[in-house]
Formats: structure tokens, sequence, C-alpha cells
């Protein structure tokens, strides 16, 4: 679906999931869930993405796979909007003896990975890639990275793995949002030119506003039937905290949720900044 407003209150709606979800457990990572919104609205309901809600275990659903584990918020709310369970079981997010965990579970419907050490899913999803090809199976695997994640050496073993092994069924997403931990990457430890650098490792790049739905969608354009050997990575240039003013680009939110009047006020700024219908 190429519904560009009914995609845009799609990730407005998961922004507004994700922070009543994690208001209400006190904890979670709503900052690195509120970057990738458009990234999730668009793969899940954008048309790109092929899988049935009521088919979790379809065996020719494309993989998708959260390797940036910290923002689990943001794949639980979409795969409720999806339909693969009910939104109202949200709210037992970050709850003892639920299945949304912090960090990403694999017991919710939906979920392909638990994941939440940096680095692992992109080679799980690597994996998944290679097996497709052996198995001579035409679903595509699609994984979404952090940024400060690439400051790990497995992601650099995997971009190497997969342009080797000639992925073209693997799409990277990397949700450049400048924020790791407590700093900014370029602080931490500088990544640009990231274009450049996974070039070099023998990916076709593309390097897009990560918050704007139309590039996005323009950039998932074609990559199913492209016959060129090599993987595939998008780089989404994004905003940490997108949606709310005052939680956006600031490193001391990570991993942390408004509470008090810092939730009324996180609540009030995301509508304002809602998407006009």
């Amino acid at each position: 679906m190429n519904d560009i407003p009914f995609l845009e209150q799609k990730a407005h709606r998961l922004r507004k999931l994700v922070l009543e979800s994690c208001i209400k457990a006190k904890t979670g990572h709503v900052t690195s869930s509120m970057s990738c919104a458009e990234i999730m609205s668009v793969l899940f309901h954008g048309g790109i993405l092929r899988y049935d809600p009521k088919r979790p275990d379809w065996p020719d659903r494309d993989r998708f796979i959260l390797s940036k584990g910290q923002a689990s918020p943001m794949l639980y709310a979409v795969l409720a909007d999806a339909g693969f369970f009910d939104p109202k079981d949200l709210a037992s997010f970050a709850q003892k003896d639920g299945p949304f965990g912090v960090h990403l579970q694999k017991s919710v419907p939906g979920a392909e990975i638990t994941c939440g050490s940096l680095g692992q899913g992109f080679g799980f999803a690597a994996g998944l890639a290679l097996a497709a090809k052996m198995d001579l199976k035409h679903h595509m695997v699609f994984t979404l990275l952090g940024d400060g994640e690439n400051q790990e050496g497995s992601i650099w073993e995997t971009a190497m793995f997969a342009a080797h092994n000639r992925l073209n069924n693997l799409v990277a997403i990397l949700d450049r949002n400048y924020q790791c931990v407590l700093d900014f990457t370029e602080n931490f430890l500088s990544l640009e030119p990231l274009d450049k650098k996974w070039e070099a490792f023998g990916w076709n790049v593309i390097r897009v506003e990560g918050q704007s739905v139309p590039a996005l969608l323009n950039a998932f354009q074609g990559l199913r039937s492209r016959r060129r050997p090599n993987p595939t990575i998008i780089i989404a240039d994004t905003t940490k905290g997108a949606g709310i003013d005052f939680m956006s680009c600031v490193p001391l939110w990570h991993g942390a949720a408004p509470a008090g009047d810092e939730a009324k006020q996180a609540r009030a700024e995301l509508e304002r900044n809602a998407p006009h219908a």
C-alpha cells in the first residue's frame, strides 16, 4: 500500500502505543523506538513485508529481525497493530511473567528471535538469508540495525559474510539517529562516512530521510526483484525521540520513560506533532 497519509497516521499510532506502554511500565527505550516509527509503518503496512498475522509461522513469510533489540516496544506495537495479538496486551509490557520483555522476546507472536545484545540479530538475519538460498526459498529477510550497533565488530563480520555469500535476499535498514547509550555516536566512536564504508564491504547502499514515508517507500521499491547479487542496506537518517520534542536528541532519555508531568508533556507534544489527516 502506497497511501502516504495512511502510513503517516500509522506511524503516529505506533508512537502512541509505544509511549503508553512505556509510561505504564515506567521503563522502556522510548526514544530508540520513536526514531523508527516510519520505518516500521512502511515495512508492515506499506506492502513491503509478506506476512500473515493468523499464521505467524507461515513458511513463506518474509523474516523481520529486530537487531536493535532495545526498540522492542516499537516492534510489539507494530505486531499488535498488524493483528498478531490484541493491542490491549501491550499493557503487560515489562511486567513480571509477561511475554513482552524490555528487550525483544521470541515468545511474542510474530517475533522471530530473542534479541538485545548488539550485533546478535544481524548475524541471525544473515544466517536466515543463507538458509533460504540453500533451500531455494524465495522469501526475503529484513533486519533493523541501530547506529550505535554499527560500532560492534560482529556487524562488520556479518557484512563481509553476507556480501561474500551473495545474499541479495537480505535487506538491512540502519536507523541512523546519531545516538548511542548516553552520547552521540560521533563523540563516542565516529561512524561516518557510513555509506562509503558499507559500499566498501560490497553492499548496495541507499541513503534516505528516515522520517519521510515517500522516501522510504521509494527506497524499498524493486528490492524484491533486484537481480544483482549483493545485499542491500538502507541508511535511514532519523531523529532519536522523533515526535516528542523535549525528548528528541537528548542522550539522557536513552532507556527511560517519562512520568508525571513529563508524561503529560510527552502525550501533548506527540499529539501536536501528529500528521494532518
